[in-house]
């Protein structure tokens, strides 16, 4: 298949022509790319592929200096029909001459493609054979699982398209309990005003980071992280309240036809009211009121265990009544291979390094 490639460098054209796109994300946005490039030093150049003069797939390349040389990434990316194996091997290629031509280390790509649905090794693991298909054709081009994952494999889908009451027929007893409690209970939510309620998620988010001991950076990050994707219409935050305390929030980003929930947060205060239960639910029905198909929930572990990192998380999202949903994660091409054999030596210990200076320093490290 013989593609032509653009380089846009128009927000609304691009923007535009990902939405129409198979496994279009946010992460693949205009806006995303902007703000690694204002926060991370990361530099996006997006390249729209069409066949026939229609637009058929899209990459917005993150770019970062390592040296002299540099490192490029597809931030859940690329987009395109997967199931067009044709489509999917010219835009693999493509990529492979593009890490080549800009003296590339490696070019990454974590595509939402689907390997595998269901919890591993239960009744209701059921892999994807055409997820399979194509990491086998990328194995076979000599990419490789990376051992930098950035983004979670695994997530909670919801599907929005069953009416309200399924919804909740889906969720686990206790979580649907929670529910209609907090409702009970006085509970109210609302949407967040972007120009005067940042400070607020902000707090709650702080106040989140110190009790479960993860570092947050400060205000103005999150002014940005959140604010201008809310004002661009990419975001949305809603607030629980609860005589007019704010006790929890969830920030909620949307592109094309599907939501994702990327932050949450809670107060110390007035736990007893569930008030996270009820922000999900309506989280659920604002996205589905949008038209919205799938709910993502944006993170499950990688081993379904106690000892995994994200079990606690996972034990709440579980009783939402989602699907586990797994994909195939981060993969390298290397552009040089033996510059990237000493790259995956060496920058693990550079990054746990950095880390521990970060933590020493109250600062938070930002791989992405």
């Amino acid at each position: 298949m013989q593609l032509q490639t653009e380089t846009i460098t128009d927000r609304t054209a691009w923007n535009t022509a990902l939405a129409a796109l198979p496994c279009a994300h946010v992460l693949q946005t205009w806006e995303w790319g902007a703000f690694k490039q204002r926060t991370t030093g990361w530099t996006p150049t997006r390249i729209l592929f069409r066949h026939g003069g229609a637009p058929v797939a899209a990459a917005s390349i993150l770019a970062r200096s390592v040296g002299p040389l540099r490192i490029l990434y597809v931030s859940k990316g690329p987009a395109l029909d997967y199931e067009d194996e044709a489509l999917r091997t010219a835009v693999v290629a493509a990529l492979e001459e593009y890490a080549r031509r800009a003296r590339a280390i490696f070019i990454k790509i974590d595509p939402d493609v689907v390997v595998g649905r269901g919890v591993p090794g239960a009744d209701d693991d059921r892999p994807d054979p055409s997820g399979v298909a194509f990491t086998d054709q990328l194995r076979a081009r000599g990419w490789r699982f990376s051992d930098e994952q950035i983004q979670f494999r695994n997530t909670v889908y919801i599907d929005l398209a069953r009416d309200e009451d399924d919804l909740l027929a889906a969720m686990k007893q206790k979580t649907r309990y929670n529910v209609r409690l907090s409702a009970r209970k006085g509970v109210t939510v609302r949407e967040a005003e972007p120009d005067n309620d940042i400070e607020t998620l902000f707090r709650l988010y702080e106040a989140t980071g110190a009790r479960d001991e993860f570092i947050t950076r400060p205000l103005d990050y999150y002014r940005d992280a959140w604010g201008a994707f809310m004002k661009a219409g990419l975001a949305r935050a809603l607030i629980a309240e609860y005589a007019g305390q704010p006790l929890a929030h969830v920030i909620l980003f949307h592109f094309g036809r599907k939501t994702w929930y990327f932050y949450g947060a809670s107060s110390n205060a007035h736990r007893n009211l569930m008030a996270p239960y009820l922000l999900q639910w309506e989280a659920m029905r604002r996205a589905k009121a949008q038209g919205c198909p799938v709910y993502d929930l944006w993170g499950a572990p990688d081993v379904f265990d106690e000892r995994d990192r994200m079990w606690g998380v996972w034990r709440f999202k579980s009783g939402l009544g989602g699907e586990v949903v797994r994909h195939m994660g981060a993969w390298d091409y290397p552009a040089s291979r033996s510059l990237y054999n000493l790259y995956t030596r060496v920058m693990p210990r550079v990054i746990a390094w950095m880390k521990r200076r970060r933590r020493s320093d109250g600062r938070e490290h930002d791989t992405a």
